[in-house]
């Protein structure tokens, strides 16, 4: 069974009540469990890890190489402009992965508009709040050969 990875970055255990206006009001758990019965229904496996740390989600990529992980969803969140390091540890692991913002970063800050993913991720989905998961998601799954 094919496993795919979805790793959300900094401050996004407070979805719900973060800035809802901004974010939505889907807290992360709503939003991981959608995932997982999507992909319940698909025969295919999904694991969630959120960290405000950027270690520990280096270090989850690099376990996610050795579980045989087929596919990531990622949403980086504030390291989307600063972690050199998280490209390099995706770049280490040669997974393909969707970079998903809930936010379109290109109509926000311009400090927020430059991501350090974008340009060796497969795609990315950004602007749609949750949805921008699903779709991920079904991109993933179409690929690994889930859904026609």
């Amino acid at each position: 069974m094919a496993t795919i990875l979805v790793l959300h970055g900094p401050n996004l255990n407070l979805l719900g009540a973060r800035e809802p206006d901004l974010y939505g009001n889907q807290n992360l758990d709503t939003i991981n469990q959608g995932l997982m019965d999507i992909c319940k229904k698909k025969d295919c496996g999904l694991l969630a890890f959120q960290s405000n740390s950027e270690h520990a989600l280096i270090e989850r990529i690099h376990t996610a190489k050795e579980e045989g992980t087929k596919y990531i969803i990622f949403n980086p969140a504030a390291f989307t402009h600063t972690s050199i390091a998280l490209r390099d540890a995706l770049l280490a692991i040669d997974i393909p992965f969707i970079e998903v913002h809930l936010s379109n970063i290109h109509a926000r800050e311009e400090f927020r508009q430059s991501s350090y993913f974008s340009d060796i991720a497969k795609g990315v989905i950004c602007g749609f709040g949750s949805l921008g998961y699903e779709l991920a998601l079904n991109v993933a799954l179409v690929e690994l050969g889930h859904q026609q």
